[in-house]
């Protein structure tokens, strides 16, 4: 008999629906020899009766087998599944999920190249329920390359992160060798099963393909356990498993995965439950709290190092079981950036509460001056709106109370106040918001206090089943500051309130009532529902066309309707509109579409590049595209489009011309018609598209579509010869798209070089004056690059040395700006005011650079731009091994060509700060050789050139 390659153990309970379709995604694959085990958890739906089915219609190929009773978890049923199946390897799969088609057969291949007891490849969450189609990897940085590893001990991200057991490929021979079963009768199975096998295996092999496709469906109305956080029992299998975790680590000596466990614990598994909590009784808070504690008092004390300030907050406070704090803390965390504490301040330092500042690790975790809420505009902050009070009439009109935070009391007793309310509909079909004036609004304290009454039922008028969801927001004038905040729930029930009757402006058949509602983040909602009369005439139209002639008419239509109104808006609808319709209209001589940073800001090379234009008087329409909000700092005589709107698809579609520093979205094809002039951004240390490993661990699909949105380009700017080996290569483009001119945007550098040369003197310009510098300080500018985190995403920026003692040694002498990467921000204590300035709010960095007498950086390609000035350079490379060696590394070796110091720790930095005038001599030969290499076509004529080439008469 032939032994089958993979068993794939499929397990069902009441999924009867499902389990073809799974079962088919494993008889689909393209490795052949694969068997199906189906282990039924004793259904009560007809699940074993479809299982049968399969195994009669497959006969070889699957295998149905029925548990005598319901064991209530998957791990009996896998267990089964591992005793039955026959094949050399075994993979799980549950009911409602299905396998990618050359899942098999890839992680055989790998195990059989390596001789792996166990490889994993890449899960995907597809989100059933979301209307744009929504995916999202799982841990993709942990599968960005394919690696073998001899021990779980060279890659413990590996057992901390990913602890399915779903798309994992197990040696079965291992599996029995080792007795690895999962735990029976406790929940979070996964993880403990997960950890054996990693713990146990030999040789683990880790490949960049998608293998498992894990449906899933976010408004499930029988919730799966892990969402199921309100119930107590939940919270108790999950710490029993985390402590039989602990148990074996530490049985095993792995001392280091334990505490990087630790850490993944305060930040991912704690905080799922935290966010719960204002929405929980008392009781199952006080159990809550005697579980967590009880296991938080063995955590490693390191793993505190690594959580962000509301997290370390939030573990705190729950040790103390302060709940008045606590709650505030974990609603900031379920709202990203609301701030739901009145804040505290003493001796110039600012706390989440003014409790437990006696305590000195109270004061060290509560103390979040860094976050900048004492010095951050007030309309800038998210502040909490907590409820007080719900009453209705039981018709239409409903009375609200609540109350705002006002940190720090920086709303003023003496601030007048005015608000509204605002009902607004979370789909817009054009612009859906209503509001009523707030009768009353005071000061009282730490809050403002406000009550309205709001008589919806005349006066809000959805338009009916496609705004059928609302919000609420509350908007306060408080003297010069405008604050828009949503409005929690906090502790008033919603579970008597009455249905607000309201009149859609389509028909009152599909809905005629308003239920408020408790979102997943604790805020007030309305939604559209039906009662009464209006839902029997619903139902009674409904079976009409159900079983009427015109039945098959009608479902069509409403297919059909659905369909449209699910997709108004979407992404995906949006580059069809942008492929068929609007690439079909003529393409707009002079026109130009600009763009720097996706929209973030009006800077750059596009800047230069138009700044040229208007001074040459070149006839052109100008189109800028801008990012989130209202648009500042953009040119007002340019059109203003916002980036993925239908303007801004419209112009695109329509352009002469696109002038860009990073990308236009990949989606949109360019039209003959067009010309693309990508000026980029900067030279590159690190390795960049094709160059990298995540570039070449997408698959053919995902590279013909990197390729295809690089292709785009029609002309590429380019600063030196380096660029042409690095970043033409790592984008494949044809030397004859690359333009030698030099950056635009290092023009005015060149220039203020030359004018500096040629005087023999430095002129700061009105930005000092702007800054309040010190004409008698050197200025410092410092611009660190971005980090992002091993999941991929960009972390937050912290200071790599002690701002307050740079300041204390060398603020008589410097004035430190410090210049953040766009995708970070920065907060300043208090303490360094006007010797340390942030000037991360000015988009356009070649102006600082100008002003600046020396720069600090890390890896930042302003460095190369810099250059230009011929001025001192320090490098502060603390972290250089681990961001040179990473997953994309670099170009060249930064210590070997930095035409600067290069210094590791922070007491470095302060000691070549000091000797700032040393270094300036001590490298110009090594500068020079340094613009010869990374800057040798930026020779002050960039935008010039460019204009003068394609838009103006003797160009074209």
């Amino acid at each position: 008999m032939h032994v089958p390659d993979v068993s794939v153990v499929v397990i069902v309970y009441n999924d009867a629906e499902r389990l073809p379709t799974a079962v088919q995604s494993v008889l689909d694959q393209t490795l052949h020899g694969v068997e199906v085990v189906i282990v039924d958890d004793c259904s009560k739906d007809g699940s074993y009766a479809v299982a049968q089915e399969l195994e009669r219609a497959h006969p070889g190929r699957v295998r149905a087998y029925q548990l005598p009773e319901n064991s209530g978890g998957c791990g009996a049923p896998r267990n089964h599944g591992i005793q039955q199946a026959t094949g050399a390897y075994v993979m799980f799969l549950d009911s409602d999920d299905v396998l990618e088609r050359n899942a098999c057969r890839n992680m055989l291949a790998a195990a059989e190249r390596t001789g792996s007891d166990l490889v994993s490849g890449m899960c995907v969450r597809v989100h059933l329920d979301n209307r744009w189609n929504k995916t999202t990897e799982w841990y993709p940085w942990i599968y960005s390359r394919t690696r073998t590893l001899e021990s779980i001990t060279e890659y413990p991200d590996l057992l901390v992160y990913d602890t399915l057991s779903t798309n994992k490929c197990y040696r079965r021979a291992f599996l029995l060798e080792q007795g690895l079963q999962f735990p029976v009768g406790i929940h979070y199975e996964d993880l403990l099963f997960s950890a054996q096998a990693y713990v146990a295996a030999r040789r683990i092999t880790l490949i960049p393909n998608h293998v498992y496709f894990w449906n899933v469906i976010e408004k499930a109305a029988a919730k799966s356990i892990s969402n199921r956080r309100h119930e107590i029992e939940n919270f108790v299998h999950r710490m029993e498993i985390h402590r039989r975790v602990d148990d074996l680590l530490a049985a095993k000596g792995h001392t280091a995965i334990k505490s990087a466990k630790d850490a993944k614990f305060l930040k991912h598994d704690l905080v799922l439950h935290l966010r719960d909590l204002p929405l929980l009784g008392d009781a199952y808070r006080q159990e809550f709290a005697r579980l967590a504690n009880g296991y938080l008092a063995g955590i490693d004390p390191v793993a505190y190092e690594s959580v962000n300030h509301l997290q370390a907050i939030c573990a705190y406070l729950l040790g103390k079981e302060d709940w008045d704090n606590l709650l505030p803390a974990a609603d900031a965390m379920a709202n990203k950036g609301r701030l739901s504490s009145p804040l505290a301040e003493r001796d110039g330092r600012v706390y989440w509460c003014a409790e437990h500042l006696d305590d000195a690790e109270g004061r060290r975790i509560l103390d979040v001056t860094e976050q900048g809420f004492h010095t951050a505009p007030l309309s800038s902050l998210q502040l909490g709106n907590r409820l007080t009070s719900y009453a209705d009439d039981g018709r239409g009109t409903v009375t609200l109370s609540g109350a705002v935070v006002n940190p720090l009391g920086r709303i003023q007793p003496d601030a007048e106040l005015k608000a509204a309310l605002e009902f607004r509909a979370r789909r817009q079909i054009g612009v859906r918001s209503f509001s009523f004036p707030v009768a009353t609004v005071r000061h009282a304290g730490d809050t403002i206090e406000w009550t309205a009454t709001a008589d919806v039922g005349s006066t809000v008028r959805p338009l009916g089943i496609i705004d059928a969801v609302w919000d609420v927001r509350l908007k306060l004038t408080a003297g010069g500051d405008r604050i828009t905040t949503r409005v929690a729930v906090g502790g008033v029930d919603l579970e008597n309130a009455a249905r607000l009757r309201v009149r859609p402006r389509l028909t009152r058949l599909v809905s005629d009532r308003f239920e408020p509602e408790m979102t997943k983040k604790g805020n007030l909602s309305y939604v559209l529902t039906a009662e009464g009369a209006a839902a029997v005439r619903t139902q009674a139209l409904i079976n009409n066309a159900m079983h009427g002639k015109a039945a098959g008419v009608v479902k069509r239509s409403l297919r059909r309707a659905l369909k449209a109104r699910r997709n108004l808006g979407s992404g995906e609808q949006k580059v069809k509109v942008y492929h068929e319709v609007f690439s079909k209209l003529p393409v707009k001589k002079g026109t130009v579409v600009f763009e720097s940073h996706m929209g973030k800001q009006y800077s750059d090379s596009p800047k230069a590049i138009y700044e040229e234009m208007v001074r040459q008087g070149v006839p052109f329409q100008a189109i800028w595209s801008y990012a989130g909000g209202r648009p500042t700092g953009f040119p007002t005589e340019a059109t203003l489009v916002r980036r993925w709107g239908w303007a801004y698809l419209r112009a695109l579609a329509q352009a002469e011309y696109w002038v860009d520093n990073q990308g236009f979205p990949l989606a949109l094809a360019k039209r003959p018609g067009t010309t693309y002039i990508q000026t980029w951004h900067g030279s590159a240390l690190k390795r960049m598209g094709f160059h990298e490993p995540r570039t070449k661990a997408q698959g053919k699909a995902g590279q013909d579509r990197f390729q295809a949105a690089v292709n785009r380009f029609d002309h590429f700017l380019i600063r030196s010869e380096h660029d042409a080996r690095t970043l033409a290569k790592a984008f494949r483009l044809r030397d004859e798209v690359l333009l030698r001119t030099g950056y635009p945007r290092n023009d005015a550098l060149v220039a203020a070089h030359r004018a500096e040369s040629a005087s023999g003197e430095r002129v700061r310009g009105p930005l000092a004056a702007e800054l309040g510098i010190d004409p008698e300080k050197k200025v410092l500018l410092y611009a660190p690059t971005f980090r992002a985190g091993t999941d991929g995403a960009v972390e937050g920026f912290e200071f790599p040395f002690d701002v307050e003692e740079f300041a204390d040694r060398l603020g008589d002498r410097f004035t430190l700006l410090v210049r953040t990467h766009y995708l970070n921000s920065v907060s300043l204590p208090p303490s360094v005011a006007g010797r340390v300035i942030d000037v991360s709010r000015y988009h356009d960095i070649t102006p600082l650079l100008a002003l600046a007498d020396g720069l600090i950086t890390d890896y930042s390609s302003v460095m190369f731009d810099y250059a230009v000035l011929d001025r001192p350079m320090l490098f502060f490379a603390y972290d250089y091994d681990a961001y040179s060696t990473d997953i994309r590394g670099t170009y060249f070796d930064l210590t070997d060509k930095a035409p600067g110091p290069v210094v590791a720790t922070a007491y470095e930095l302060l000691q070549a700060v000091a000797a700032f005038e040393e270094a300036d001599a001590k490298y110009a030969e090594a500068r020079q050789r340094f613009l010869t290499e990374f800057g040798e076509y930026d020779r002050g004529d960039a935008a010039r050139q460019i204009v003068e080439k394609f838009f103006t008469r003797s160009g074209k």
